[in-house]
C-alpha cells in the first residue's frame, strides 16, 4: 500500500504533493512502482495533528481519487469520516482505511457494511492532538487485540462482515517506542485472529530509537529502518504493509516470501509466487 498524503502537515511528506496536480502523479508513480493500492488521506494524522473540515478533506481528495481510479489504480481513501468515505467510494474508491476503526464517526460502520468495501480498522484510542495522554497498557501484546476484537464484535453488530475488516495495530497512536517494538515483535497475537493485518510502520518516530544520535533522524532518512521493519512484518505473516517508499519495500516483500516459501522446502520461485499472490 503506497501512501499519498494530500495534505500540507504530514510529518514526512506534507505539502510534497498538495494539490491534484502533483499528488495524482506521484500516485501513478507509486502504482507503476509496484503499490497494489494507493492510499489517499486529506488529514493529518501525525501526533499533535488538529482536525480537517470535512468539505476541505473533500476537496483535497476527490479529485485525485477520480483520477487515479479511472486510470485504473486501485484506491483506498484513508479518513475518519463516514461522508468522505462515500464520497470517495462513489468516485472509485475501492477501500476505506479508518485509522480510528469506526470509533470517530458512529456512521462509518453504517457506510461500510453498505457499500460492502474492504475496511482497515485500527487500534485507535483518541484524535492525534489528545492521543498520547492514551498510551498506557497493561500489556500492550494482549490489549491491542483484545481493543480490536471488540471493534470487530461492535462493527458486526453495525452490519459490517468480518471478511470485510483488515486489523491495522496502529503503531505510533497512542504508543510509545517501546508498544510498538512489543507489537511487531508478537504480530501473531493480531494474525491468530485470523483476520488479515496491515502494518504502518513507515517512517515513523519509533524508528529513531535505533539511531545513537543526540536528535531524531528526519523522517526521510527512516525508510532502511522501515524496510527491514517491512520484511520481518511480511515474514511474520501480515497482509500487507504500508509505506512511502515503496521499490524498496515491494523488494522486502518478496525476501520474506521466499523466505517463507524457502521454509516450506517448496522453494522458489513457485511457492514464493504462490504467497505473494494469496497475500501470506
Amino acid at each position: 500500500m503506497g501512501i499519498l498524503n494530500v495534505t500540507p502537515d504530514s510529518f514526512s511528506d506534507g505539502g510534497l504533493h498538495a494539490d491534484t496536480a502533483h499528488a495524482v502523479e506521484h500516485g501513478f508513480a507509486l502504482a507503476a512502482d509496484g503499490a497494489d493500492i494507493v492510499d489517499v488521506g486529506g488529514e493529518s494524522t501525525r501526533p499533535g495533528a488538529r482536525p480537517v473540515p470535512e468539505r476541505e478533506e473533500l476537496a483535497r481528495v476527490l479529485p485525485v481519487v477520480r483520477e487515479l481510479a479511472a486510470g485504473g489504480v486501485r484506491v483506498s481513501i484513508d479518513t475518519m469520516h463516514a461522508s468522505v468515505a462515500q464520497a470517495a467510494v462513489n468516485a472509485g474508491a475501492s477501500m476505506v482505511n479508518d485509522v480510528s476503526g469506526g470509533l470517530a464517526d458512529p456512521r462509518m460502520a453504517d457506510i461500510v457494511a453498505d457499500t460492502g468495501m474492504p475496511y482497515v480498522v485500527m487500534h485507535w484510542r483518541a484524535p492525534s492532538h489528545l492521543m498520547q495522554r492514551h498510551a498506557d497498557y497493561q500489556d500492550v501484546v494482549q490489549d491491542v487485540p483484545g481493543e480490536l476484537c471488540r471493534r470487530i464484535q461492535e462493527l458486526s453488530g453495525r452490519g459490517v462482515r468480518e471478511e470485510q475488516i483488515v486489523l491495522d495495530p496502529g503503531l505510533g497512536f497512542a504508543k510509545r517506542p517501546e508498544h510498538d517494538w512489543a507489537l511487531l515483535a508478537h504480530l501473531s497475537a493480531l494474525t491468530a485472529l485470523g483476520l488479515p493485518v496491515l502494518v504502518g510502520a513507515s517512517r515513523k518516530s519509533f524508528l529513531t530509537t535505533l539511531h545513537d544520535t543526540p536528535s531524531p533522524a528526519p523522517a526521510t532518512e527512516r525508510d532502511a529502518a522501515t524496510t527491514a521493519v517491512s520484511a520481518l512484518a511480511a515474514a511474520a505473516g501480515a497482509w500487507g504493509i504500508r509505506v512511502h517508499n515503496v521499490p524498496a519495500n515491494r523488494d522486502a516483500v518478496r525476501v520474506a516470501a521466499a523466505w517463507r516459501a524457502g521454509r516450506t522446502g517448496a522453494g522458489w520461485p513457485g511457492a514464493a509466487k504462490e504467497h505473494l499472490a494469496q497475500g501470506r
